[in-house]
């Protein structure tokens, strides 16, 4: 399996926001993002920090209901 891509927070607000997450504010450090689709809405919270630790940026993703591959087409 491939090693996961080192991500700012920013970075990570980029890429959900073209699969249609909303910036909906800034709390604190966190970004919150927000998604509504057919099955209700999403919302995740991402840290604004220069490098994203391995597991919050895979609990990101799992939230976000995206693989690493599809995670990483989104990011490039």
């Amino acid at each position: 399996m491939p090693k996961l891509p080192v991500v700012s927070g920013q970075d990570v607000v980029k890429a959900l926001s073209k699969i249609g997450f909303a910036h909906i504010r800034t709390t604190g450090s966190h970004a919150i993002l927000r998604k509504e689709d057919g099955k209700g809405k999403k919302v995740i919270p991402v840290p604004l920090h220069r490098e994203l630790a391995k597991g919050t940026l895979l609990s990101i993703m799992h939230q976000a209901g995206l693989t690493r591959e599809e995670f990483e087409k989104v990011l490039g």
